[in-house]
């Protein structure tokens, strides 16, 4: 008997999956040969816009699991020093290479360069409602051609994709709370209108590509910060999003909040939204995934991933003050463009499918999003 031992595949990470298969091989002259073959299952990720909000809590998160990580990023929104907090929680510093996803001719070079990537968790896109009102084409510009520049360049490789939707695909819908089968309407803005675009073009590649596997997550308001308050939300100027607002507010850094209507038919005629811990949206990311990679399900899925509880503009001002004892100082102004008056999102989905469920509540994420701006207000970025 004659032993013949075959190696396969990349090893990209610290800790591979490792797949033993055993085979016998009767040849002509009656010699038997077993064949052991051993699959090192590479688990290098690339994560672009990683050095922002959620990417950067996605990026720890992937560590814990044993993913390998490579961040691209043109640090247009973001602020580098980001990789030396993931660092210290994770202790393992991320690889980081500065691109523009517009570019794609470079993005092509960068994929060909790495045949060891196995999956993509795509967070690089601008994401403002208002701004996008009044820059529309800045907005179609960097989120559709980033977009189809990362899947021509994996064009001729499988490759896992997970893809940061938002809940804005629903406008305002019909019923509350809204699940992933409800109807698309009309966008209320650019950015939702390029999350849309963006899942029809992702849904009808995997239709006719089957290298390719989507999965779309449709998430609520991301709010709060790691547990360490090493990481958090760190907008570059005027904040565009509630809580960093709020906090800025709190310590002194900015004036009253301003809350953008109180007229809308809800409880206190403010706006209603489904606020989620962005750890918690991290580690769905993470779910989302290892579903992927399981190969289960079918080429193209989408998931709502919020609390599927709703808190107005309001509620989250008052939970501030409760949770911290902060006093805030805010006025009424009149509604904003592109604002949906209320949404939350049925998460049953994805709890079932994903083997993931919210876990922190809304102190919780009030409570680390003002421990993040202190530690803000005392270390220099």
């Amino acid at each position: 008997m004659k032993l013949v031992l075959f190696v396969k595949g990349w090893y990209g990470g610290t800790s591979p999956d490792k797949h033993l298969n055993l085979r016998l091989q009767v040849l002509k002259n009656k010699q038997l040969i077993l064949i052991i073959t051993i699959t090192f299952m590479n688990n290098k990720i690339l994560v672009t816009g990683g050095t922002g909000y959620i990417g950067s809590h996605t990026v720890v998160e992937l560590q814990q699991a044993g993913y390998e990580v490579i961040i691209v990023d043109d640090l247009s929104n973001s602020n580098i020093g980001i990789l030396n907090q993931i660092t210290k929680i994770s202790g393992i510093e991320p690889a980081l290479v500065q691109l523009d996803l517009c570019e794609e001719a470079q993005v092509i070079d960068f994929i060909t360069a790495h045949p060891e990537i196995a999956g993509v968790i795509h967070f690089a896109a601008f994401k403002a409602v208002g701004e996008s009102v009044q820059n529309p084409l800045k907005y179609y510009r960097n989120n559709f051609y980033s977009l189809l520049n990362l899947i021509t360049a994996f064009k001729n490789r499988d490759i896992n994709f997970v893809f940061s939707s938002s809940c804005t695909v629903y406008g305002q819908p019909d019923v509350l709370p809204v699940t992933e089968s409800a109807q698309v309407k009309k966008a209320e803005s650019p950015y939702g209108n390029t999350k849309q675009v963006s899942e029809e073009i992702l849904q009808e590649i995997a239709t006719v590509q089957k290298n390719y596997r989507f999965t779309a997550l449709r998430y609520f308001n991301p709010v709060g910060a790691h547990a360490s308050a090493l990481i958090g939300e760190l907008p570059i100027g005027i904040p565009q999003n509630l809580v960093p607002f709020i906090t800025q507010s709190a310590i002194g850094k900015r004036g009253p909040i301003t809350v953008y209507g109180n007229d809308y038919d809800t409880p206190d005629g403010s706006c209603i939204r489904d606020y989620i811990h962005v750890v918690d949206l991290a580690k769905a990311h993470v779910s989302a995934l290892k579903r992927l990679e399981s190969k289960i399900g079918e080429n193209y899925e989408v998931f709502n991933i919020g609390t599927g509880n709703g808190s107005s503009v309001l509620d989250v001002i008052h939970a501030f003050e409760k949770s911290t004892g902060v006093k805030l100082n805010y006025t009424i102004g009149q509604r904003r463009t592109g604002d949906v008056e209320k949404v939350w999102g049925d998460v049953l989905k994805a709890e079932s499918k994903l083997n993931w469920k919210s876990e922190l509540d809304l102190d919780a994420m009030l409570k680390s999003a003002w421990a993040w701006e202190e530690y803000l207000n005392k270390n220099e970025f």
